[in-house]
């Protein structure tokens, strides 16, 4: 009889064990994201959206919302827990009178998609309106708009839409420099040009420098390469320029002539002689 009571006894352990081991299984894959489809049939697009959240999954965000007496505060995560961690929540409320937790929008219905600098979560199948919006599930629509300047921030709630019969949602609204667009700078044709050119004008300097100091000896301006065609060549460029630049014609006579000695003439001697002494 013992060892058949031994046998029930490491059985029932064994079951035990495995019912603990499934319920840590299936508590680790609902803090994640459940997208809409089959395992393996998921949106791609979606998919890369929330690998790009990743950063954000080991943060919660708050914001609390005055409604009259009531006081409520939000509490959201990004494809994690954010209840009490047995719901699957991804947004809750918390009624901070008398502490009643209402789940929002829960991680196994997601939506995610972007536009060029803004991304939209959505986290449906929250509890139950009581009366509003024909007791349909409550959903949360989270605005994550592009800020360069932090990883997130200013989470806020924007309004409640529940006046309406059916597709009623809270609103809220988010910073993160993960919504934004990648910067991609463009170059022109004449930038590469450009710097193309500068390139190789250091090049040339440069390996020429070397090349006359090392290999040939040369010191102080005999360094530089080519030093005679360069200062022909800005010789050349001056006379060029005083050429093209030059306001009046080379054999332009001169405004102002002087007066040579053999125009002058020959002046009389008497001329003066009134001047003389008696």
């Amino acid at each position: 009889m013992y060892p058949v009571y031994s046998c029930f006894r490491t059985g029932l352990l064994l079951l035990l064990l495995l019912a603990v081991t499934v319920k840590e299984s299936w508590q680790a894959e609902g803090k994640t994201c459940d997208l809409i489809g089959d395992t393996g049939k998921e949106s791609e697009k979606e998919l890369a959206l929330l690998k790009r959240m990743k950063p954000l999954y080991d943060k919660s965000f708050q914001s609390t919302v005055s409604q009259g007496p009531e006081a409520y505060m939000y509490i959201f995560r990004v494809c994690q827990e954010a209840g009490n961690h047995s719901s699957g929540a991804g947004l809750v409320q918390i009624n901070k009178s008398n502490g009643k937790e209402t789940v929002v929008g829960r991680l196994n219905e997601t939506h995610i998609f972007n536009g060029s600098n803004w991304i939209m979560l959505i986290y449906k199948g929250g509890d139950e309106y009581d009366s509003h919006c024909g007791k349909e599930q409550r959903r949360a629509v989270v605005m994550i708009s592009c800020n360069r300047h932090t990883l997130a921030d200013n989470f806020n709630l924007v309004f409640e839409e529940r006046d309406k019969v059916r597709d009623c949602f809270y609103l809220f609204e988010m910073d993160s420099s993960l919504a934004c667009s990648p910067e991609i700078s463009h170059l022109s044709v004449g930038s590469i040009l450009l710097i193309t050119f500068a390139s190789l004008v250091a090049v040339y300097i440069i390996g020429g420098f070397l090349y006359q100091r090392l290999v040939v000896g040369a010191k102080g301006m005999e360094q530089f390469p080519h030093l005679a065609f360069w200062q022909d060549l800005g010789n050349l460029v001056a006379d060029g320029c005083d050429f093209v630049c030059r306001s009046k014609p080379r054999n332009m006579p001169a405004a102002y002539r002087g007066v040579g000695d053999d125009q002058l003439g020959e002046e009389s001697e008497e001329r003066d002689d009134h001047l003389l002494p008696m």
